[in-house]
Parts: C-alpha cells; structure tokens; sequence
C-alpha cells in the first residue's frame, strides 16, 4: 500500500478552508490503496498525527514524514500554499502532491503574479502597488520606485469600483471593495492588517468564471465553471456559509469563449511554471465580452462543493479517480 500523508489545518487565515477540503478528500480516498496519515497542523504551528480520531503530539517531524512515500498538503493561504512547505518537502526528497516551490510562492503572491501574466501577455484589469512600511504607506510604481502614498494619486490609473486585496491572502480574506476615496483609505488600511504587500484592482463589471488545471502527462485543462455569488462579491462568507451562492457548469457562455478561458488557464499555469494543478479565475466583462484574468490558486479548496473538484467531475472525472490521479502524477517526480 502507498503511504500517503495528508496534511492539514495550518497557520494561515484559511485554517478552516483546510480543515473542510481535508475532511472530504479523507473521505473519498480508496482504503485500500492508501495507508493514511493524517497529519493536522493547529493554529500555532504544533504538528500532530491523528490516530484512531485522537490527534497525538509529533515529536520527531522529521522521521515521521520520511516514513511516508507521498504527500498530499491540503494547506491553503500562507504556511502552505506558498512554497514553504513545498521547499521542506523538497529538502527532505519527498514526492507531494501539487505546485513546485516557485509556482507556489509566485502563485500565492498577487501582485508578483500581475506581473509574470503581464509579460505573457494574458489581459487582466489595471492595478497598482501598494506596499506598508511600518505605519507609512508606499506606491510602488512599475520601475519599483517608492514614495509615500497620497490616496488621489490611486486615481490618476484606476476608476471607482476599485477592490483592494492583501497580496499574500485567499478564500477573499481581507478583501473590500472601495466606491469613493473615503472608502478606499478604509480598505487600505484593513487590507494592510493581512499583509504588507497590497493589491488594488479596478473593477470589471461581468460573469466571474474558473477553470480548473490538471497535469500529467500532458496538461489539461477542464471545462469553464461560473459562480453565481450570493453577495456583491464572492467574499469568505459567500463561498463557504451561503447556500444561495451557486455554481453553473458549465458555464453559460459561447463555446468559443470557453476554449478561449481553457487556452489562457493552461498559459497561465506554463507562466508560473505549475505543475500539479491549479485553479484558474477569470472575469467576462459584460459590455465588451473581453476575458481578464483574475488569479490563480495553486492548491484550490477541494470541499464536496468547491469548484475544482466539480468542475472535473462535469467531464467525467469522478473525485476519488482526480485524487488517485494527482497522487500518481506526484510519485511520477520521485
């Protein structure tokens, strides 16, 4: 049997996202292919195994990964999904299941992706930088010059709606959309509690669409999915405590432009060098039918309901067979 480790929970602010993803690929996993390891990570950085449902203190982390012949880190946001543990993982010559270290620092890293996918040439909405300095806020223009940050110089580039996200956060935590000047002064500063590096992005008004990545032999990309969000946006509360936020897939739009969205995931995903998979988010604008490129997740929420697994399960990818084949693909690199 494959010794497989699953590891979950995490220090980041999707704790909870992991704890929900982990919980439904356990219990999808075929039994009899796989000797689980469950391996939970609290909100302190404590690592514990789990055995017969009681999480036991690791005291030798080390030996207890190199027992293991594959792992599947179910961590998302920081401490997980930005190369960290991909780069211990790596030291220790252990095969793992997703992104290598690069596509998963860069891929965790909003403004550092902006500007890979701006020299692919991949359309996406205007944005600036913005990065914290202790108290003082700086704009950092494209030479990556500095200084300080007067809020009417955001508008010189960018018009009202603009959302401002932390750079390094996902699942929308620390997120807020910005009407006018007061608001956007708000929103900086809330966003500059999750981050240092900040993001704001010039709202496109249209059909917020995924697409999910799988690699393998060769890379494949799935069908196009739309979300249906049960607030303005697709906040925290929207994806995971709204049952009215909906999913369509495949999405209700050309075929054309769906192949147009598959071709740009899989750019995408060559663009940071990916490897495992991803998932991909896009925008449709509604007056110009023009697609943009919103961002990409190297290790997608993978609960019952998130996109990625449903999103291959429309082409007849069941969840079990897209677990089994990530599993496969990983050990390949060993």
């Amino acid at each position: 049997m494959i010794k497989l480790g699953i590891i979950h929970g995490g220090l980041s602010t999707e704790h909870e996202v992991s704890e929900m993803s982990a919980k439904s690929i356990l219990e999808n996993l075929n039994k009899e292919k796989y000797e689980i390891h469950e391996i939970f990570i609290n909100t302190y950085g404590k690592w514990y195994e789990v055995i017969d449902g009681k999480r036991e203190e690791v005291y030798n982390l080390l030996w207890t990964l190199k027992e293991l012949d594959v792992v599947f880190p179910v961590l998302h946001g920081l401490w997980g999904e930005d190369g960290t543990i991909q780069g211990m993982l790596e030291m220790l010559q252990i095969p793992y299941v997703g992104c290598g270290v690069l596509a998963s620092s860069v891929g965790m890293d909003k403004v550092y992706t902006k500007m890979i996918f701006e020299k692919a040439n991949i359309p996406q909405t205007p944005y600036v930088y913005i990065k914290k300095n202790h108290d003082t806020y700086l704009l950092v223009n494209e030479n990556f010059d500095e200084e300080e940050l007067e809020i009417p110089r955001i508008t010189e580039k960018l018009k009202f709606p603009m959302f401002v996200k932390p750079s390094n956060s996902g699942s929308s935590v620390g997120v807020k959309k910005a009407t006018n000047m007061e608001e956007l002064k708000q929103a900086i500063e809330y966003a500059g509690h999750y981050d240092r590096k900040i993001l704001v992005e010039q709202e496109i008004i249209g059909r917020e669409v995924e697409c999910a990545v799988l690699d393998g032999d060769e890379i494949q990309a799935s069908t196009v999915g739309e979300i249906l969000s049960a607030e303005e946006f697709y906040t925290f509360d929207a994806k995971y405590n709204k049952p009215e936020s909906k999913t369509v897939i495949p999405a209700n739009i050309e075929e054309e432009k769906i192949e147009e969205i598959r071709n740009l995931a899989i750019k995408a995903f060559k663009a940071i060098d990916g490897k495992g998979l991803s998932r991909v988010d896009f925008f449709v604008e509604k007056e110009t039918n023009k697609v943009y490129i919103n961002e990409i997740n190297t290790m997608p929420g993978f609960t019952q309901i998130s996109m990625y697994p449903k999103l291959f399960e429309s082409v007849g990818v069941s969840y079990s067979e897209l677990l089994d084949r990530l599993i496969e693909n990983a050990m390949k690199t060993k």
